[in-house]
């Protein structure tokens, strides 16, 4: 019987072993074919003579190009190439050696072209017989070993299908036995990927269900109504069935199916894919010492994450919370980098602390994402949202200032736009502040202005789900109550992308499709974790809270849109005009509101704000959406 351990002990001396025995055959393949084989019999003494010589010199060659450090259980087209890049590189050594020796004389020509051509054909297929041993014979005493494998049924026959079925038939101990694909491309019928057949289109699942245990959906591209179509097939089968992650949520293309998760709402918005230039995402980033504010919270720790792709030098993880922060370095702390990362417990209020930091640090490029964000809890205690969002970004912007950052961009929110809370007032404040400071400082600052993000902590989906999981009622505010979303990751990485595009002054906006009713978005929830809506789980409607919108706007009557060279960011024409450009009186204004905001009185800060900020409607529930125009624009020839 086959001994795995002792082939893995002695892997490369048997691999020698097998090599030289290629290398003889092909020799003496060679002078056979070239003499029609009657090898008359001096040719024999050059055989004898020049094989030990042939086969050192291979073993030296593919030793010295790492030959035999390839695992070939995973042969791919990349190890063959390699295969034809070490027995050519060996021919060469070998064709100088001879003619050094003996200018061929006496060696026929045609025999060391054989020699060649044979020798690549046989060590080729020395190596594909290890793969298919491993992948089908060491495979199979894997479904005999480990009973309880799951048969699994992949659905799309595509590049991620295909990277999936690879890694399940490559893995002897992996849980899951392939059973097959489904897929609706017309030309896949019935087609074979990795020795594995395409049984039949997404609707033909149910009819062939008996045959497998879970579903996984291979389609990280699949649009919103794809996917809807698809979880309905699933659900037909009445078995488990997950998903990869999107392609917004990969990272370098990199899957592999223990990424499978359950289907969130997030598959069913199916938004586009973040088509990035990384180029000159990298050219910023790249080598940087980079800050994050609010590092720990769900668009800060994505950054975190997105940036260790760019290859900062370091990167400056800044948090109030001491569980948000411990849970990011744990993150990070295994994830294998060259960056240096720091996690520092800081809050942006204290200015003291925030400027050692600074001086510690010195960074580059500073990423504010730091914020209070939840609309009622801010109403209730507009001191906070004025202390953190407008008073801890101006001590951002001066230091960043005092330290010469190069780019600042503070992560801003639509519910900046006709504000009618305090939480969005004081974001558009946040924004004057640093379009007012750009104008005279060498740093340069924007903000990126953006609606919801799916999945973030203490917003609709996730409390919908943890509604769901109760049993009900789902609560909503308003049968008509809209918003615009996005994925975390795609918001995090058009965040990147603006920084690169960004010149100072701008505000950006990130293009966020059609919004949805919140009411949509809670049923397709129920449906998804099984239930019906109004049937198994009802839906009670709240009434608006406190400085609620019907819907969000993304600009105001005045900013119209400059379109950039990446369709999903938009710039805000300049409306600097509406307000003083004095730095010096808009600092001194914001002091006087901090003062204001020290006496925890709700009514005067939202009449200070009302001052600074002429849009700004406390309590006004807006019902009227504005129209909006693009024109055309293009930045420094950069995308």
């Amino acid at each position: 019987m086959y001994n795995t351990e002792l082939y893995s002990k002695y892997r490369k001396q048997v691999l020698m072993l097998m090599d030289a025995s290629m290398i003889a055959i092909s020799f003496l393949a060679a002078f056979f074919i070239r003499f029609d084989f009657s090898v008359p019999t001096e040719y024999y003494s050059y055989f004898t003579s020049w094989l030990p010589a042939m086969i050192l010199v291979h073993w030296l060659i593919f030793n010295a190009l790492g030959f035999y450090n390839v695992i070939w259980r995973f042969t791919s087209l990349w190890e063959m190439f390699k295969i034809v890049r070490v027995v050519s590189s060996a021919y060469v050594l070998i064709a100088i050696g001879v003619w050094s020796f003996s200018g061929f004389i006496g060696f026929p020509r045609s025999v060391f072209l054989l020699n060649y051509f044979f020798t690549l054909g046989f060590i080729t297929a020395s190596r594909i017989f290890v793969r298919v041993y491993y992948s089908h014979y060491k495979g199979n005493l894997g479904q005999h070993t480990y009973e309880s494998k799951k048969r699994i049924i992949l659905v799309g026959a595509g590049h991620t299908g295909g990277k999936i079925a690879k890694e399940i038939l490559d893995t002897s101990v992996s849980p899951f036995k392939l059973i097959g694909f489904v897929d609706d491309a017309p030309e896949k019928r019935f087609a074979t990927l990795h020795g594995t057949k395409v049984l039949g289109t997404i609707d033909e699942l149910k009819n062939i269900a008996s045959s497998f245990d879970e579903i996984l959906i291979t389609l990280p591209s699949a649009s919103g109504k794809e996917m809807r179509h698809i979880i309905k097939a699933c659900k037909q089968t009445r078995k488990l069935f997950k998903t990869v992650p999107s392609l917004a949520e990969l990272i370098d293309d990199k899957v592999s199916i223990s990424m499978a998760r359950d289907v969130s709402y997030m598959d069913l918005l199916g938004r586009e894919e973040v088509k990035l230039n990384r180029h000159s995402i990298g050219n910023l980033f790249d080598g940087k010492r980079i800050m994050i504010t609010g590092a720990g919270g769900s668009i800060g720790s994505e950054l975190v994450r997105q940036c260790l792709s760019f290859k900062p030098s370091e990167l400056i993880c800044v948090d109030n919370c001491e569980e948000h922060l411990f849970s990011i370095e744990a993150e990070t702390d295994k994830i294998k980098t060259k960056t240096i990362i720091r996690s520092i417990l800081g809050d942006v209020t204290e200015k003291n602390h925030l400027d050692k930091i600074f001086n510690d640090n010195r960074p580059q490029i500073v990423l504010h994402a730091a914020a209070f964000k939840h609309v009622p809890i801010q109403e209730e205690h507009p001191w906070a949202a004025v202390k953190t969002n407008i008073g801890g970004t101006l001590n951002m912007i001066k230091l960043s200032d005092k330290y010469k950052v190069e780019t600042f961009v503070l992560v801003s929110t639509d519910k900046a736009v006709n504000p009618v809370n305090v939480m969005g007032a004081s974001k558009r404040m946040a924004e004057r502040l640093i379009q007012t400071y750009d104008l005279t400082s060498k740093t340069q600052f924007m903000a990126v202005r953006f609606g919801n993000v799916i999945g973030s902590s203490g917003s609709a989906i996730p409390t919908f789900q943890q509604q769901i999981k109760d049993g009900g009622p789902v609560t909503i505010t308003h049968p008509e109550m809209i918003r615009y979303f996005m994925s975390i990751p795609e918001a995090s990485q058009l965040i990147l992308q603006t920084a690169a595009i960004g010149r100072g002054g701008e505000i950006f906006l990130l293009e966020m499709g059609e919004p949805i009713k919140i009411v949509q978005i809670a049923r397709d929830l129920i449906r998804l974790s099984g239930f019906e809506p109004e049937i198994d789980i009802p839906i009670v409607y709240t009434g608006l809270r406190p400085g609620e919108k019907l819907f969000e706007e993304l600009q105001t009557k005045e900013e119209d849109l400059i379109a950039t060279n990446h369709k999903k960011i938009m710039i805000l024409k300049d409306d600097s005009h509406l307000y003083e450009v004095d730095w010096l009186a808009l600092e001194s204004s914001v002091h006087e509101l901090l003062r204001i905001a020290e006496n925890l009185e709700l009514n005067e800060i939202q009449s200070f704000l009302k001052k600074l900020l002429p849009d700004y409607s406390p309590g006004k529930f807006m019902n009227v959406r504005l129209p909006s125009h693009i024109e055309p624009y293009s930045i420094k020839g950069q995308a």
